[in-house]
This record gives C-alpha cells, sequence and structure tokens, in this order.
C-alpha cells in the first residue's frame, strides 16, 4: 500500500512539475472594442536587470514575451491605419528596425503574414520590471501598449 502511494506521488509529481519550470507568468489583457471582446494571451518575464529590449536583433521578429507565443484574440474585425486584421487568432511578434522603430507583426497561426504595423515608441513613467500588455477599448477605438523597462511601444486600431 505504501509503495503504491508513493508511485502515485511520484507520477503527480513528475506531471506537475514542468507547469512550475517556468520562469514566466502569463498575462492576459482584454477589452472590448465595438462590443466586441479583443484579448492579447502574453509570457511575463522580468528584467532581473537586462535591457532586453535593447539587446533585441535589428530587423529580426521577437516573440513578445516568454515560453508560448503570443497570441491575439478577437471576435471584430481590426483596421491599424491600413492594416486590416479579420477577426480570428493570431500570433503577434515585433520587429526593431535597429534605428529606434518598431513593427508590430500579426501572423495566421500557420505562421502566414496578416500585418505589419508601425508602433509609436516612447517612454514609460516609470520603470516596468516584468514584461506588460495593456490593451484598452473606447466604442470603436483601441490601443496596445507593450511596457518593458522604461520603452513603451503602442499601435492605435478601430474595430467594427
Amino acid at each position: 500500500m505504501f509503495m503504491r502511494r508513493l508511485l502515485t506521488a511520484a507520477a503527480a509529481l513528475a506531471i506537475a512539475v514542468p507547469s512550475f519550470a517556468h520562469a514566466a507568468s502569463r498575462g492576459l489583457a482584454k477589452t472590448m472594442v465595438a462590443g466586441k471582446s479583443v484579448s492579447i494571451d502574453y509570457g511575463r518575464p522580468s528584467l532581473a536587470g537586462r535591457d532586453m529590449l535593447g539587446r533585441a536583433t535589428p530587423g529580426e521578429a521577437w516573440r513578445m514575451g516568454a515560453d508560448a507565443p503570443t497570441k491575439l484574440m478577437t471576435d471584430a474585425d481590426l483596421s491599424f491605419g491600413a492594416a486590416s486584421v479579420p477577426k480570428g487568432t493570431y500570433i503577434l511578434k515585433a520587429t526593431p528596425d535597429g534605428k529606434g522603430a518598431w513593427t508590430l507583426n500579426v501572423h495566421k497561426e500557420d505562421q502566414t503574414k496578416v500585418a505589419d504595423v508601425p508602433l509609436v515608441v516612447g517612454k514609460t513613467k516609470e520603470s516596468v520590471e516584468t514584461f506588460t500588455i495593456e490593451v484598452r477599448g473606447e466604442k470603436e477605438k483601441g490601443e496596445i501598449e507593450l511596457q518593458w523597462g522604461e520603452t513603451s511601444l503602442k499601435a492605435a486600431f478601430t474595430g467594427k
């Protein structure tokens, strides 16, 4: 009986350990735009004294977060200026150009590119230790904001 309990406990621990092994927690940013849900699921790594955005390789897409890909789920059709993103689920990445500008890359889950959206680069009011994505909405207008360290990257959109 003792051996059976020990094996059961060992099996439960073996199943649980991978979920604890991830260093970064997950975040979920969500809002309503045009009466429809828009949300982003993402990993939340910490800076831990590093300049992670400064380390990003120019021209190379960064997956925005840690562990699993960052996902945009939208029940609304979104427009980022001239770029259109139909309702659905997408993978988000961001690419620096090496001169201070960033682009939000929107891909289908099979990595087919849907849109490239210029991001407005700014400064946060105070340093943000843990990578944070916020998505805000009011009526048909919305905004995505990425914050890490002293950097803020924003993209405005409309929904219908």
